[in-house]
């Protein structure tokens, strides 16, 4: 046995992280901070925060772009990484109508598994 543990599977219940519309460096930082979670690697300020206003393990991943910043929420599954929302962020604070749909998603998530 080499101690080694398996990357977390990365499931998207919505939106692509893709160019566009992020920048060619966005979606190769988006996809690198990923790869760190999905790794096992507990990201902090400035990458990522914690979400706990829609649910436990959940996380704001945060990346720079050219002109704007975008965010990525996911959480932190047992063996997965579970992304709920992709978006582009305008203001300091999440949209609640951002929070609400991670909600949902999350809860129809769990239904079905």
């Amino acid at each position: 046995m080499s101690g080694q543990t398996t990357a977390k599977e990365l499931v998207l219940l919505h939106g692509e992280i893709k160019t566009p519309p992020l920048s060619q460096a966005a979606r190769r930082e988006s996809g690198r901070l990923l790869r760190q979670v999905q790794n096992g690697i507990a990201l902090t300020m400035p990458h990522s925060r914690p979400m706990p206003g829609i649910g436990p393990r959940c996380h704001e991943l945060r990346i720079n772009d050219e002109k704007q910043t975008w965010r990525v929420i996911y959480r932190i599954d047992e063996n997965f990484i579970v992304v709920a929302h992709i978006f582009s962020k305008k203001t300091q604070q999440t949209p609640q109508t951002v929070i609400d749909s991670c909600k949902k998603r999350y809860q129809e998530y769990d239904r079905r598994t």
